[in-house]
């Protein structure tokens, strides 16, 4: 086995007596002991929300005493979804704000849209919450870093939503390629196929009476309401999401990244390609990509990630929707994250495979146990940060249309001013969320 790649898995790992010495609960919060209950505040319970809400909800443990969402409807569905299922009737906050306010809450669940994961993570942390949020963690480059920054330095734990990183055959899989199971890992493939829907083109309009629209745009800068904005929608705009590259490419370039055991850094060069070669609608991301990274390593030598989208496809590629194609100097190995693996010897033979789907349960646990061991959890937002900006380096790339080189510890573009402009992105101006060093 190589030694320096297993020892990054078992960085990566979540062996809580080996990562609970290297980080401590802040002083002002202890470590809550096996009798205790978590008191969480769910900000967006709408959407993925809903689904982290019975998620969370389906521990003992957990009584979610707030939810919070600018949309009436959405807000009005959580209180009675937390009702129905823990017997009691939740604060319902419009304002985020007032869940941070409240003392009783440890930890707060935000499945916002992306544009708003880092404000509220970097607020939520500075008033002394834990944080599980959803993925991307960041919207830009320099937002992520940010959040870093405030989970260190207010000593909170903050999770983000790529639950691959706790399901067990997937771990399972990542700990074979670590050990050497195909030889070394010189380059994997990350594809996305899959067949979205048209969003149309429709005129800015009213929002409806339910919405709240200016506090939904938040920090961002103001831009009209169109129906074909929210809800979900906004994923497919710059202004608010990272397209499909940041909504489903992200668990998997996760995964590609894990098992390419070259340790969480960022990559040094990328290029690629794409565009909307498809869908004649409003979405302002690809529906087209092929990005390719290239990692420098110790030594000299290199190893490169590449990401494929097509989200016009009526099919399934090797069996997976969404998929990570290991290859290695004796084998490779196919992984589909809902669905299992397949690791194959030289001349293709069939050595060894699993079965699995998805666990989100176990990911929200692992959360809730390192609150009480001060553990790094398994998708600590350092490690996903190396993920997250994968899928901004590659739509930057795709929009620029050249190949990018990339300073992985300056975090900017290597003599490029247009690049560098969008590492970060443009702020409402005096909007309370916007984070401070951005």
């Amino acid at each position: 086995m190589n030694t320096t790649t297993r020892r990054t898995f078992l960085k990566q790992s979540t062996t809580l007596a080996a990562s609970a010495a290297a980080f401590h609960i802040a002083p002002d919060l202890h470590a809550q002991s096996a009798n205790e209950k978590f008191t969480l505040g769910i900000i967006g319970p709408g959407g993925m929300g809903t689904n982290l809400l019975k998620s969370f909800a389906s521990f003992s443990d957990v009584n979610i005493a707030s939810v919070s969402d600018v949309d009436a409807n959405r807000l009005a569905a959580a209180v009675k979804n937390v009702e129905t299922l823990k017997g009691r009737t939740p604060k319902a906050e419009k304002d985020f704000r007032r869940i941070l306010e409240d003392k009783s809450v440890d930890a707060v669940v935000i499945a916002t849209p992306d544009h708003w994961h880092a404000p509220a993570t970097i607020l939520a942390c500075g008033a002394g919450k834990h944080v599980y949020v959803e993925k991307p963690g960041s919207h830009n480059i320099r937002e992520g870093r940010l959040m870093i920054e405030a989970a260190r330095r207010n000593k909170r734990v903050v999770q983000v939503g790529t639950q691959s990183r706790s399901t067990p055959h997937v771990r399972a899989a990542i700990e074979k390629l670590a050990g050497g199971a195909i030889g070394d890992v010189l380059a994997v493939r990350v594809w996305n196929s899959q067949l979205r829907r048209s969003i149309g083109k429709q005129p800015p309009s009213e929002p409806p009476p339910h919405l709240d629209f200016d506090a939904w745009v938040g920090p961002a800068p103001m831009v009209p309401y169109r129906s074909n904005l929210l809800p979900s929608i906004w994923r497919w705009w710059f202004a608010f999401g990272a397209g499909d590259m940041g909504n489903d490419g992200v668990h998997d370039l996760d995964i590609g990244r894990w098992g390419l055991c070259a340790g969480d850094r960022h990559p040094n060069r990328v290029c690629a390609l794409g565009g909307k070669y498809f869908f004649d609608d409003d979405q302002q991301f690809p529906d087209t990509q092929a990005v390719v990274f290239e990692y420098d390593l110790d030594g000299g030598r290199k190893k490169q990630l590449i990401y494929e989208q097509r989200i016009w496809a009526p099919y399934v590629q090797e069996g997976h929707e969404n998929g990570d194609g290991y290859y290695g100097t004796k084998g490779y190995m196919i992984l589909g994250k809902g669905k299992g693996w397949e690791l194959f010897a030289a001349r293709n033979k069939l050595a060894d495979k699993a079965e699995g789907r998805t666990d989100l349960a176990a990911h929200n646990r692992n959360f809730l146990d390192c609150i009480k061991t001060g553990a790094r959890p398994n998708a600590d937002v350092e490690v996903h940060h190396y993920s997250a900006c994968l899928c901004h380096l590659g739509n930057i790339a795709t929009r620029l249309g050249r190949t990018l080189q990339f300073d992985p510890q300056k975090e900017r573009f290597v003599a490029d001013d247009e690049a560098n402009k969008l590492v970060r992105r443009e702020y409402r101006p005096g909007h309370w969320a916007v984070p401070k060093g951005v």
